[in-house]
């Protein structure tokens, strides 16, 4: 299943997921997308796997979206033009994230941006590597949230701490986001992801009938609240991106 974009190591019931694009700082693109959401579909299913793992090739751990992706998409809505299945990939990935059964556990080996910061939130354990930092640059770009972290942040984080991430796009260090709740703990960046495995080793020794159970009861009671501020995002994310001077605010960020 390892492909040029995602490297994938199963060890251990532990199935390890690496964002591997690092000439674009392991942005996502379509493939990117639906790389990681085919991964984590298959491990749902795979009674050999109990966990999975997030991390980045490299110092980064994701620049969220590939910026260039979505300016061509911004252009299209602003001229009208049908995006076809522009886009399609982080449905699918988002969709996936939302009912994947069993506990996922990130490494977050360097900076994380956009995407890099909201899909901790779906994460059920966040270890930073000491140096890291975390970005929401939605209002920088023109655009709006993203992946339901309009409902999660503030539910992980508290409303102020979500608000000043969310709104004046300020930059979250690793010691801020333990601080927060978002995330468990730091690490030296030369043993992160050790210690990442080791402690979703730990986990994945537990039966594994027992773990499903058990991320049901913690994340059921949130899902439909997460389903209904994606449907809300998607489309405030919509309008936004046909605004004509979308395509430039997110272009800007390549800055």
């Amino acid at each position: 299943m390892t492909s040029d974009v995602l490297r994938i190591e199963d060890r251990e019931r532990v199935r390890t997921l690496v964002f591997n694009r690092p000439e674009a700082a392991n942005a996502f693109n379509e493939t990117l997308y639906l790389a990681v959401a085919d991964a984590l579909t298959e491990a749902a299913t795979d009674d050999q796997i109990s966990v999975v793992l997030l991390t980045g090739t490299g110092r980064t751990f994701t620049a969220g979206t590939d910026l260039k992706e979505m300016a061509d998409i911004a252009r299209a809505h602003a001229a009208g033009e049908p995006v076809g299945d522009a886009g399609k990939g982080f449905t699918t990935l988002m969709d996936v994230l939302v009912d994947f059964p069993k506990p996922l556990v990130a490494a977050v080996n360097g900076t994380g941006v956009g995407l890099g910061l909201t899909i901790l939130a779906h994460c059920d354990l966040v270890l930073l590597a000491e140096g890291a930092r975390l970005l929401a640059p939605f209002t920088t770009m023109g655009v709006a949230p993203e992946a339901g972290s309009s409902y999660l942040l503030p539910l992980r984080m508290g409303h102020q701490r979500a608000a000043l991430a969310l709104l004046a796009g300020e930059w979250i260090t690793a010691e801020e986001a333990v601080a927060s709740g978002l995330a468990l703990r730091t690490c030296p960046p030369d043993t992160l992801l050790d210690t990442a495995h080791e402690l979703a080793r730990q986990i994945a020794a537990k039966p594994l009938r027992s773990l499903l159970a058990t991320k049901r009861l913690v994340t059921e009671a949130h899902r439909d609240g997460v389903r209904r501020a994606m449907e809300r995002e998607s489309a405030a994310f919509d309008a936004l991106l046909r605004d004509a001077s979308a395509a430039d605010n997110v272009l800007s960020r390549l800055d």
